[in-house]
């Protein structure tokens, strides 16, 4: 089991942001993004988005550095992935 994390280059809010992923389970995700502090307003149906102030506690808590391609072909492949169409909906 695998939680990835791409670079932080996607701008907002003030800063930057990466994505947090898991290739095998959800749960997983979670439990990286309570270890490094992530509230749960930035879980997003099948990932995380990540400040660029917490991406070097997501590397040292065990996050695998990824390009983003990368990181959207394992959550691909992992099956986690949900559609932007199904977000959202029960």
């Amino acid at each position: 089991m695998t939680v990835l994390i791409d670079p932080p280059i996607w701008p907002g809010y003030g800063t930057v942001w990466s994505h947090l992923v898991s290739d095998e389970s959800l749960d997983e995700l979670h439990q990286m993004a309570g270890r490094i502090g992530l509230p749960d307003r930035l879980f997003d149906e099948d990932h995380y988005d990540v400040p660029q102030r917490l991406y070097d506690d997501a590397v040292a808590a065990g996050a695998v550095p990824v390009e983003g391609r990368e990181l959207i072909r394992r959550l691909l492949g992992s099956g986690l992935r949900r559609p932007a169409a199904g977000r959202g909906r029960g």
